[in-house]
């Protein structure tokens, strides 16, 4: 088949967008409001962008409470999203009224960050610390507003020593989740290593 996503004449019961660009990781963006509360959400559209400086992004359609947090107070925390964690991760994603904390609804403990005033999720075995930089207002094709990309920089990263083997962090013992298409989540299966080759390593390939 093919179809145009503006037209979203693929004639499915679902878009299977999202279950063609997956695994996803998940950052579980924590912030703070103007009054100090701790807002707590998913985002299946997040990743670390760069490396020098470290920066990370998320991203959601619509003004979320997470992204006008992060502009106002200049800062938001990503923690890792793990199997053992699934429940509170789901339970945070519903869309409560504006200003209630998720971390008090659903009775997760917070603990407090180094660099930045955005607490971490205390039972995340590792979180990104950041400062926000900038949001760019992504559009469509014809221009119109469509989703906000929010960047920041890691100032501080979080680490439970419970999964460092060998001075690797084991993402095995982490066990993070991962989004998939649809209301589909997974875990790491088998974890394999590959060299990167060198030019040499090239050589001949094609004669």
């Amino acid at each position: 088949m093919h179809y145009t996503p503006s037209l979203a004449d693929h004639h499915l019961p679902h878009d299977p967008l999202l279950a063609l660009v997956a695994p996803r990781p998940i950052g579980w963006i924590s912030t703070l409001n103007a009054e100090g509360g701790v807002n707590l959400a998913p985002y299946s559209f997040f990743n670390l962008v760069a490396y020098h400086p470290p920066q990370v992004m998320f991203s959601s359609t619509g003004r979320k409470d997470s992204q006008a947090n992060a502009e106002a107070t200049g800062e938001f925390v990503c923690s890792l999203a793990t199997w053992d964690l699934r429940e509170a991760m789901n339970l945070s994603s519903a869309p409560v009224e504006r200003g209630l904390s998720e971390p008090e609804l659903i009775g997760l403990a917070m603990a407090p960050s180094r660099t930045v005033r955005p607490p971490r999720v205390a039972a995340s075995p590792a979180a990104l610390e950041c400062r926000y930089w900038r949001t760019v207002e992504l559009k469509s094709m014809e221009g119109r507003p469509a989703s906000s990309l929010v960047l920041g920089e890691v100032t501080g990263i979080y680490i439970d020593d419970a999964v460092i083997e060998g001075g690797r962090v084991n993402l095995a013992l982490a066990r993070p989740l991962a989004r998939l298409g649809y209301m589909e989540f997974a875990t790491l299966g088998e974890i394999f290593s590959m060299a990167r080759p060198a030019a040499q390593d090239l050589a001949g390939r094609n004669e």
